[in-house]
């Protein structure tokens, strides 16, 4: 027979073996997949805008939900594998940022796990949704039309240095809305009789190329297209661009921030803080199918008077009047 202190014994243990039982037991917390071609150095700004938005609905990570990082270092083939190894890890929601990419590889990784992107292209013409209102299948986000943009950057460019007739433009023709950037810009230039040299880089060495190749043309002025790979290196092309006394325009104020002359566009940080509210949705139960793509209500103008000044340009009153912040 079993002693009475032996029974005791036994039954402590099993209490005592309660609170770890009950805590092993207890649901893993949901995993965001977040992919992103672009790098995690210079992205610790719109990382933290999207944790922002998660955390508008509730979410922390570490405490509500755990967040595993994919970036691509603006190589864009890297893409597919990355959302492969994001869907092995069966996350409940993937973020796919820095141009359509991200998301059409996601997409064709998985039909099922609702993707929620950030791009600066128009996700229809990418094939992501069928349409801004009614997105259909497993994805939705927000759109930043800043490919759309290029013609209205070209306009301030030309607004800001009105004598300089030949204006450069950076453009990468890995990514997907190149080409259609230049058409716009060809047309924009037309309209005001303004030429345009294209030179293409998609590397860190070729952006050091194609700025040479203006320089020994005397392209005074430049145009950056909307590019995820060109916001990685914005020291390195606002570098170059002081260097060589060009006047350049960018699409996002991380360029004018970081010593560039002027940026028009979508305010990316108000951008990553909405993916993050549509992601905390995905989390609530919400299908992206009755999600509409998000577009930007906010537009910011930036202009460095320091770098002006270090250009010798004197910044129109009524442009600068116009600015939403100014750099002194």
């Amino acid at each position: 027979m079993m002693r009475r202190r032996d029974l005791i014994g036994m039954l402590g243990g099993a209490v005592a073996a309660w609170p770890f039982a009950a805590h092993s037991q207890q649901p893993a917390m949901p995993m965001i997949g977040f992919l992103s071609s672009r790098s995690s150095e210079e992205s610790a700004g719109v990382v933290a805008s999207f944790r922002r938005g998660l955390s508008e609905d509730g979410y922390v990570e570490g405490r509500d939900i755990e967040i595993q990082f994919r970036w691509a270092d603006g190589h864009y083939d890297r893409l597919p594998e990355l959302a492969a190894g994001l869907v092995s890890r069966k996350v409940a929601v993937i973020v796919a940022t820095g141009s359509p990419a991200p998301a059409l590889a996601a997409k064709a990784a998985t039909t099922t796990i609702p993707i929620v992107f950030v791009s600066g292209g128009d996700p229809v013409r990418a094939g992501l949704v069928a349409s801004l209102n009614r997105p259909g299948g497993n994805v939705t986000g927000v759109s930043f039309i800043a490919s759309t943009l290029v013609a209205k950057n070209l306009q301030l460019l030309h607004q800001l240095v009105p004598k300089v007739t030949v204006i450069g433009v950076l453009v990468n023709p890995g990514y997907s809305d190149a080409d259609f950037q230049v058409r716009e810009l060809q047309e924009a230039a037309a309209a005001i009789k303004l030429q345009i040299v294209v030179v293409r880089a998609g590397t860190e060495s070729d952006i050091d190329t194609a700025i040479a190749s203006l320089v020994q043309q005397r392209v005074e002025a430049l145009l950056v297209a909307n590019d995820p790979f060109f916001d990685s290196r914005r020291e390195q092309i606002t570098a170059l661009a002081a260097r060589h006394a060009i006047a350049a325009i960018y699409q996002g104020r991380e360029f004018v921030d970081a010593g560039g002359l002027i940026s028009y566009g979508t305010s990316i940080t108000d951008v990553y803080r909405q993916a993050g509210n549509y992601a905390a949705k995905v989390l609530n139960g919400m299908k992206p199918a009755d999600l509409p793509v998000q577009q930007p209500t906010k537009f910011e103008l930036v202009i460095n008077l320091k770098t002006a000044k270090a250009l010798g340009l004197e910044v129109p009153p009524l442009l600068l009047a116009g600015a939403d912040d100014v750099i002194e």
